[in-house]
């Protein structure tokens, strides 16, 4: 009888310690930090982003993301300065021209996700020798005037000895999104075209890719997480926590194949089929668009300034030490050693 005592005594220890562990284990609802992310658009060129969301990676790291799409850069730094959202993924150049507006909590980045521009050139025939001279005296269905897409592209010209304004005719009256539909219907000799567009067209036996923006430009930091300068002093833990999960993610792509890539990020792309979604992200491995690590280079930075000055965007260079800050990109690397 005794004996039976002290072993129903175990057992009810056993479930406590259980209990309890579920209560405070690192996962638990009490310990999750609530953090709402605003992402300028929802794109496979995001990849590391969403194997981070998928694989469970904030979860471990004990964040509750809440992902919203601003569609717009705008809209998303509108959302990150207002406090809608804690954290802001966009274009860098952003927060640059945010700082020199005379911002006092200024958008600070603090993690690079992408290093080359997503977008790429179409022609109406297979090109496998192309050079950007024969661009001259034809019709390219380009970008909005300020958009980045534009702005890389019109630099990658002038970097060629190409005058944008008198070598070639650029449409920029096109809405984004809307210029591999009238490039079907005929119009131009050429466009430039974001994923899943590039893709489409080639599939639809419509367009070929002649070259990429993204090699041809550089090492751009085309898009980077910030946050207000506020933020990063309050909670540096949690951004130290985010970084390391989307460390985790940029890990995983380096290390996994296109496929097993595709595969991971599907459900964030339900209206895609998995063979598209796999030639995208090859197509984005190929071009070297992820780094290993999310260190927000100072040569970036200068080469965006570059840009955004030879697109007459930018009055002022802005300083590097105040709108990147490394330390916990450097941090997140060391931690997924």
């Amino acid at each position: 009888m005794r004996k039976k005592s002290f072993l129903y005594l175990g057992v009810f220890a056993l479930v406590g310690i259980l209990l309890t562990g579920c209560k405070t284990g690192k996962n638990s609802s009490e310990e999750m930090t609530k953090v709402t992310l605003n992402e300028v658009a929802h794109s496979i060129f995001y990849a590391p982003q969403y194997v981070a969301i998928e694989e469970g990676y904030f979860k471990d790291a004990g964040i509750d993301l809440t992902l919203v799409t601003g569609f717009g850069a705008d809209k998303t730094m509108t959302a990150l300065v207002s406090g809608e959202a804690d954290i802001g993924f966009m274009g860098s150049e952003s927060s640059i021209y945010a700082f020199n507006e005379g911002a006092e909590d200024y958008a600070v980045n603090f993690a690079q996700l992408t290093q080359r521009a997503g977008n790429f050139l179409v022609a109406r025939k297979e090109m496998p020798d192309f050079t950007w001279e024969q661009l001259k005296g034809t019709k390219v269905l380009g970008g909005r005037n300020g958009g980045m897409p534009e702005m890389v592209f019109e630099y990658i010209l002038k970097q060629q000895g190409i005058d944008p304004d008198s070598d070639l005719s650029i449409d920029k009256s096109i809405d984004f999104g809307s210029t591999a539909a009238a490039f079907t219907g005929g119009q131009g000799d050429y466009t430039v075209e974001f994923e899943p567009g590039a893709t489409t067209l080639e599939q639809e036996g419509v367009g070929y890719v002649a070259a990429s923006l993204g090699v041809d430009s550089g090492y751009v930091p085309y898009t980077a997480y910030s946050a207000k300068a506020s933020y990063l002093d309050e909670h540096p833990e949690v951004i130290q926590k985010f970084t390391d999960a989307l460390q985790r993610g940029m890990d995983y792509v380096n290390s996994h194949t296109p496929e097993e890539i595709a595969q991971v990020i599907r459900p964030q792309f339900v209206e895609t089929d998995l063979d598209t979604i796999t030639a995208i992200v090859r197509r984005y491995a190929e071009q070297d668009t992820w780094n290993d690590t999310l260190i927000f280079e100072k040569a970036s930075f200068e080469l965006l300034q570059d840009i955004l000055e030879s697109a007459g965007e930018l009055k002022k260079r802005a300083p590097y030490d105040k709108l990147v800050n490394t330390d916990f990109a450097e941090a997140a690397s060391k931690n997924s050693r």
